[in-house]
Order: C-alpha cells, then structure tokens, then sequence
C-alpha cells in the first residue's frame, strides 16, 4: 500500500486585479510563500506541477523554475480546464506514491480580470452551419437541445434540480450566494469581500436565469501553491513542522463515465458523485464527519446540485439543507466559508488548490476570524467542463 501524503505548506495570493503581475509573478508568489510555508526550498522538491490556461506558454512550469529555482527536476505542465490546480496537486501527490520522490511541489495561476464570461460559443461567421470536424457533422447544438455557454449550463442544471425535487426557485438560488458574499467579508484574500443584501442579489444584471451577476464566480487573478510530502520524509521533519502537516486523506479525479445518454451534453452530477463516493471509500469516512466543505459554486446553481452530489444530503434534500442553515458558517456543515468562488474569486487554475489552501487553514487553527472551531476534517471539490472532477479529503494531523 502506497504511504500517506501530507500537505507541508501551502500558499495564496490575494485573488483580484494584480495588473502589475503577469501569471509568472503571480505563480512565483504563492510557489515561494508555499515553501516558506513548508520550510524547505527547491533544493528539497523533487518535481513540480504547474498549471495554467492563460500562461502563455506550453512550458509554464519551466518558466516558472526560472523564476524560483532551476534544479533539473521532472515538470509536469497541466491544463485541465477548472480542475486544473487539483490536478497539479494530484500529479505530485501520485509522484510521491509512486517514490520517485519525497517532497512534491503544485503550483496553479490565472489571469483572467476583465476577462468576462468564459465558455461561449464561437458564432458561424456568416450565419450558417457547414459540415466539418466530428462534432460539426452535427447541426450546433446551442439554442436546440441546451446550450455550451457556461451560465446557461448551470442555469439548467440547477432548474432540473428544482423541477425535479421541488423548492428551489429564484430566491432560494439568491439566498445561496447571499450566504456566500456574507462569508467572504472575514476573508481579506478574496477578491469581492462585501455583504450583499438580498435584494441587490436579486435586482443586479441577469446573467442566465436564475443566476444573476452576484450568483456568478468572479474571473481575476490569482494563483495558488502546495508542497507535499511523504510519510517517511514528514516523520524525519521539525516537531512543528509536522504539527502544521494536513493529511490527504483521499485524492480522487475522475472524468464523464459512459452512460446511456447524451454524450455531448455536459453532466456535472454524475462524475461529482464517484469522485466523492471514491474520496470516502479512500478516506474510510462519510460525509457525516466533515467538519467544512469548499466546493465549486461557479454559480449559486452549481452549489445547491453540489450538496446532493457530495452526499450531504440525502438524495432531493439539497433545498432542506440549505433551508436548515447548516451550510452557513455557524451551521453544521459549514460550505464555503471563504466566500465560495462567487466572491473569492476564481482564477481558473490556481482555485482547486486556494480550496484546499481554505480547508487546511480551518484544520491548522489558523483561519483567524472564519476559523470553524475544533475543525478536524473538511472536504475540497472543484469540477471543470470537459469535463474533470477532483475531490480531495483533508484530516489534521494527530496532536
């Protein structure tokens, strides 16, 4: 059986609008303040994965090496749409199983303010349709039988739900992000930090309905780092040093299964349930013992299907839930304490790691005035379009 893995440092930088940095600068933050974190340098890494869709280069990682230390280890460069910092961090966590090396290093950065929606559709030219490449032996999709345009994607989803369940309408969708915005007043690293009423929610620009522009992540920069470590190397390490260490209880990724259905149209539930029924097989928990979530709420919509797809309720009980307030800070199990990506802020690839950055600090003691207390287990998710899905377990280490 492969060891256990471990989180030593981790960093963000504050998401938002850096227009003196470029995704290099950014992306040398975080790796550097991560390793300060850990207190090991690039002398000790032994590979690094480094993700980025707007780095401009197919070898983003070796750029970033120039910046923080050129040692001659394997880079690894990872794109894989929002999933893109999880799986950075679940290539060097699978290098270290592997033993190819003890001390791993993920790195994930955007820049993406001002960049508006993301995820629309390319429009004919002309107007017309012609016939070319495997999906274009089709006639588009878009307007027909749904649509690839990211609002309108999870805008149907979360209406299904409520089709379907019953309960979720306009307003309950609002009171989500509402809850979001809220949270993210007590985190000075997120790019929007101001509570909005209920009624500036619900009144601001339509986006997709139900999701108006608060109910939407928010594209900025930013980025995101973790250094991971070995078992066998943690246990050699500074007491504090191993105090500070989160355990990576589970690591899952997964992508769309065949089923009978359509396969062109995406499915964002389906591959959040396995990859979380996975991450608790791994982690041999349920979703009883989280003390904390951070999931991918890329619009308020996303967040509600996301509770039933992470188990934390019992199938059709998302609207309950909520209802309850047990997804609030002071609830039972909190979600999105940071703010969620709806006022975090979501620089595509750094925001799988800057979810697990939220959780690790709950588990350390050191979320300052968020802090969820007596945390101990909390779970990070983050699904990208394409589509991929990572799911990560996070437990603190034993006193």
């Amino acid at each position: 059986m492969a060891e256990d893995v471990w989180i030593l440092g981790i960093s963000m930088t504050k998401f938002g609008k850096h227009r003196d940095k470029d995704t290099i600068d950014l992306a040398s933050q975080a790796a550097l303040a991560a390793l300060a974190d850990a207190g090991v340098t690039m002398r000790d890494v032994g590979v690094l994965a480094a993700g980025s869709l707007t780095g401009g280069s197919s070898s983003f990682g070796q750029l970033l090496q120039k910046q923080i230390g050129q040692t001659g280890i394997p880079v690894y460069n990872v794109a894989n749409a929002c999933a893109t910092g999880a799986t950075a961090l679940r290539v060097a966590i699978m290098a270290i199983r592997a033993g190819e090396t003890d001390i791993g290093l993920a790195v994930g950065v955007e820049k993406l303010a001002g960049a508006g929606l993301l995820g629309s559709p390319p429009k004919e030219e002309d107007g017309t349709w012609s016939r070319r490449g495997r999906f274009g032996a089709l006639a588009p999709l878009e307007g027909r039988i749904g649509t690839d345009s990211m609002p309108g994607v999870f805008a149907q989803i979360g209406l299904e739900y409520g089709h379907r369940y019953g309960g979720a309408d306009f307003k309950l969708f609002a009171r989500i992000a509402e809850k979001n915005h809220a949270h993210s007043t007590l985190n000075p690293l997120a790019a929007y930090s101001r509570r909005f009423t209920l009624d500036e929610i619900m009144n601001d620009v339509m986006i997709a309905y139900p999701n108006t522009r608060p109910m939407c992540s928010a594209n900025c920069d930013g980025a995101a780092a973790a250094v991971v470590v070995s078992d066998s190397r943690l246990r050699r390490m500074d007491p504090e040093q191993r105090r500070r260490a989160v355990k990576i209880s589970a690591s899952v990724l997964t992508s769309d299964p065949w089923q009978d259905a359509c396969q062109v149209l995406p499915d964002v539930n389906t591959l959040t349930r396995q990859a979380a029924a996975r991450a608790y097989e791994q982690a041999g928990i349920g979703p009883s013992e989280l003390d904390l979530v951070e999931l991918h709420d890329c619009f308020a919509t996303a967040e509600l299907v996301h509770y039933d797809n992470l188990g934390l309720c019992e199938p059709g009980g998302a609207v309950d839930l909520f209802e309850s307030g047990a997804t609030w800070r002071d609830g039972t199990i909190p979600v999105n304490v940071s703010g969620g990506l709806e006022s975090k802020g979501h620089p595509i690839a750094a925001t799988g790691i800057a979810n697990i950055w939220e959780i690790c600090h709950h588990l350390r003691g050191e979320a300052g005035e968020r802090q969820i207390p007596g945390a101990r287990v909390g779970l990070a998710h983050v699904i990208g379009l394409g589509s991929a899905c990572g799911v990560h377990i996070l437990e603190k280490a034993a006193a």
